[in-house]
């Protein structure tokens, strides 16, 4: 198994540094070529307006729909569910458009209205996951096949899941918590095929 991280821009090292320590390759993905190799991926946080700039600089943003066609899972967190979404509000950004959730951007503040919160996620199990949110967006729209996995106290969506694709408003790569990468490993698992299950 081989999970890549896009490595444009934002905290894509720390991702790398959790997947390495629960025994997976990982590696930093800047190209297609890179991209082809993989058997899951993750979009991390970051400026979703400039990393969608670098995508397209770099030739990704069509390899990057064709890897999520495939079917092999893709993980985005903060501003990574922003690339994932098909729809931003009051904004023309034009995303991947993968993923049927609507999303709002920097809908906590500014920086300075960061927070740290517990969130109940059932589909991992256990305690309750200190969750890192970072000038993140949230989620204001499911569409159809898509899959809630955790709100704030006021309902607010902040985890949602539709097939192949996990999205995610927090930093789960800045806590000790593993378990959110370890259920993504999960579903890589499962979407690959038997050769690539050892």
């Amino acid at each position: 198994m081989k999970i890549g991280v896009l490595s444009l821009q934002g905290a894509f090292i720390e991702h790398i540094h959790i997947f390495e320590k629960l025994g997976v390759m990982a590696v930093e993905v800047r190209s297609p070529e890179t991209l082809a190799t993989l058997d899951g991926l993750v979009i991390p946080g970051g400026e979703s307006t400039s990393m969608l700039n670098l995508a397209h600089s770099y030739g990704l943003i069509e390899p990057l729909r064709e890897f999520a066609a495939s079917g092999r899972p893709m993980m985005g967190t903060c501003a990574g569910m922003i690339l994932l979404a098909k729809e931003v509000a009051d904004s023309d950004m034009r995303t991947l458009r993968l993923m049927d959730i609507g999303v709002r951007r920097n809908a906590f503040g500014r920086q300075v209205d960061s927070f740290e919160t517990d969130l109940t996620i059932p589909v991992i199990g256990g305690d309750k996951f200190h969750a890192v949110f970072i000038r993140s967006p949230f989620i204001e729209k499911v569409g159809e096949g898509v899959e809630i996995l955790a709100r704030l106290e006021d309902g607010t969506v902040v985890a949602a899941r539709q097939e192949s694709m996990l999205a995610l408003a927090f930093h789960p790569e800045l806590g000790q918590d593993t378990r959110l990468h370890r259920y993504f490993i999960d579903m890589v698992t499962e979407a690959s095929p038997m050769s690539l299950r050892a």
